[in-house]
């Protein structure tokens, strides 16, 4: 028998699985609701937690003290550097996330516990589903540089066209990829799992909690191996893949990697993660975006009320006296439209999604496809382009890439003895825990991209200003 589907032909050609057998796979809820931790010796199971403060409610505690989720609260959602009261953070827009991903596990939840009743008899509830996805929600933005995502791309571009290229012939095609991608998830999973001295695992987080938490399943090569959704990017540096391997096989991940490449199906959760994430940009960046005063009100007010003509209680809102109320109302109402019509979609895919094989994120083809699109179109041309991001993130570049060569340079001097007294004076700017350098050249650079990318939008412009004088 003939494989009508190439992609899934040529990804699973290796393991000469039939059709059949590939489109009849499907990943198991009691694994993807793992309790395991980082050095668990012995199984947790769900019905012997004490319910006052469940395992995944830990983990969300463990992200919400954790000196890498605090560092959000100076580091912008849309406008870099930005001093107006009103826009988000990225600590703030975690939080939101986080709100609107618990009620999606939630409802979600409901329907899949009373679809697999085997799952109750574990001990499993509703509020597992909603803190799993609230905890990886939370920790959904725990990798990002400064300067939004343009701090990403500042970072790969002083590899790829930066002093950073003479490294290329000195490390392997996939390490490369990794610098020259350089990825906000691959980061956020590298930081929860990094052992330091006397953290042996990071903040070891449940694997299912990490599952939901790892949106692109993959390392940075193959890049973009199909059109599926969860490899648009990648969610592992080549450092973390020994624990990455076991995270996914513990949750049971249908592998998808072939030729030696390490890629998975999607934790099933990580959908609903991803939607939280849409749901709060595409609503609340427009939101900051009227607040910025680089969308007209009305306008904004015109947009929302078409995602909402719905629901909208037309007399509720027009005894608003307030523009700002009438948006607070729009906003708060656009965010349940699109949680109701997340969680369906989740439902009615159920089974394509336990398979693997649904290829879209949860909003792509809902109902609302259409006023969305039009809601993130303005954004991008008012928000995301206009002349306040645009130069606030074109300094973000210089800082970025001034930070990244002398930190390099002195990291890698300091390996081969060869110290100048500049490098040891800027050896002192950094942590006194990452002064040692690593054994590999691909760990000490990649461990100094991620001391650049923890640091906050104005510790980053401070220490730019010192080495600068």
């Amino acid at each position: 028998m003939k494989c009508k589907n190439k992609i899934a032909k040529n990804i699973f050609a290796e393991k000469e699985l039939s059709c059949d057998k590939l489109f009849k796979m499907k990943m198991n809820w009691s694994q993807l609701l793992s309790l395991k931790r980082f050095g668990d010796t012995e199984p947790r199971l769900r019905k012997n937690q004490n319910e006052t403060r469940i395992a995944f409610e830990v983990d969300y505690d463990r992200i919400i003290f954790s000196d890498s989720f605090r560092s959000l609260q100076d580091k912008t959602q849309v406008v870099p550097l930005s001093k107006t009261d009103f826009v988000h953070t990225r600590l703030t827009h975690s939080l939101e996330v986080s709100v609107v991903a618990r009620s999606l596990g939630r409802i979600v939840g409901e329907k899949i516990l009373q679809k697999y009743p085997d799952l109750v008899e574990q001990g499993y509830g509703i509020n597992d589903f909603g803190a799993i996805v609230a905890s990886a929600a939370l920790a959904h933005d725990i990798g990002n540089p400064p300067f939004g995502h343009s701090g990403e791309k500042a970072i790969g571009e002083y590899f790829k066209n930066g002093n950073g290229q003479q490294y290329k012939n000195q490390i392997t095609d996939k390490e490369w990829q990794d610098l020259i991608d350089f990825e906000g998830n691959a980061n956020g999973f590298r930081i929860v799992n990094e052992s330091k001295q006397g953290m042996e695992g990071g903040i070891r987080l449940s694997y299912a909690t990490l599952g939901a938490f790892i949106k692109y399943p993959k390392e940075s090569l193959p890049k973009k191996p199909t059109t599926h959704i969860a490899d648009k990017k990648y969610g592992v540096f080549q450092s973390d893949l020994p624990f990455f391997n076991e995270v996914a096989q513990e949750l049971g991940l249908i592998s998808t990697g072939s030729k030696g490449n390490t890629a998975f199906k999607r934790h099933p959760l990580a959908y609903l993660v991803e939607a939280a994430d849409d749901i709060c940009y595409t609503i609340i960046d427009f939101e900051d975006g009227i607040n910025l005063g680089l969308i007209d009100e009305e306008f904004a007010l015109e947009y929302l009320i078409k995602l909402v003509k719905n629901n909208i209680d037309s007399k509720k809102y027009h005894q608003l006296a307030f523009k700002k109320d009438r948006l607070s109302y729009l906003r708060a109402l656009a965010i349940g439209t699109l949680i109701n019509e997340a969680a369906a979609m989740f439902l009615a895919h159920e089974d394509e999604i336990l398979s693997g094989n649904y290829s879209f994120s949860l909003l792509d083809k809902c109902n609302y496809e259409a006023q969305i699109n039009d809601i993130i179109k303005i954004s991008v041309e008012k928000i995301y382009q206009s002349r306040e991001v645009v130069e606030k993130e074109l300094v973000g570049y210089s800082i970025i890439a001034a930070l990244l060569d002398v930190f390099v340079s002195a990291t890698n001097r300091k390996f081969e003895n060869n110290l100048t007294n500049y490098d040891k004076l800027i050896l002192n700017l950094l942590p006194e825990s990452l002064q040692e350098p690593k054994e590999t050249l691909y760990l000490r650079i990649l461990t100094m991209c991620g001391y650049v990318a923890s640091l906050t939008d104005g510790f980053a412009l401070q220490l730019y200003k010192k080495i600068k004088g």
